[in-house]
C-alpha cells in the first residue's frame, strides 16, 4: 500500500489518504497531529477520550443512550450510597457519644445507690446494735 499525506485545514488534524493497490479505493482517516500542529501523530493514550457526536437518526444513537443513561444512573447510585455511608457515619458518631454519657450517667446512678444502700444498712445496724443494748441494760 502506498501512503500519502495531504494536509486539511483543520488544526490540529491531518487527513491521510490510503491508497489500496486491488481496489483503487481511498479510504480518508483522520489522525491527530502533535500540539505544536507539527506532523508528527500524537499516540492514542495522548489523545482525547472525548467520541464525536452521533447521529440522532444513526443505529448506533440508542445504544449510545442506553450506555450512557446506565452510566449517569450508577454515577447517582454510587453518590447515594456514598451520602448514606456519610450519614450512617454522622449517627454512628452521635450514637457513641450517647453510649458514652449515658455510661457515665450509669455509673453515677450506681455510686449513689451503693451509698444510699450502705447507708440504710449502717442505720439499720446502728439502730439494732442501740436495741440490743438497750435490751441487755434493762
Amino acid at each position: 500500500m502506498s501512503k500519502r499525506a495531504q494536509q486539511n485545514s483543520t488544526p490540529g488534524r491531518r487527513i491521510i489518504q490510503i491508497q489500496a493497490h486491488a481496489s483503487n479505493l481511498q479510504h480518508p482517516q483522520l489522525v491527530p497531529t502533535g500540539p505544536g500542529g507539527e506532523d508528527k501523530a500524537v499516540p492514542p493514550s495522548k489523545q482525547s477520550k472525548k467520541s464525536s457526536p452521533l447521529d440522532r437518526n444513526s443505529d448506533e444513537h440508542p445504544q449510545h443512550r442506553e450506555r450512557n443513561n446506565m452510566a449517569v444512573k450508577s454515577k447517582q447510585k454510587a453518590q447515594d450510597a456514598l451520602q448514606r455511608v456519610n450519614q450512617l457515619k454522622e449517627e454512628n458518631e452521635w450514637l457513641e457519644a450517647k453510649i458514652k454519657l449515658l455510661t457515665k450517667e450509669l455509673s453515677v446512678l450506681k455510686d449513689w445507690f451503693l451509698e444510699g444502700t450502705h447507708n440504710l444498712a449502717d442505720k439499720v445496724q446502728s439502730s439494732s446494735t442501740e436495741n440490743t443494748t438497750s435490751d441487755n441494760a434493762g
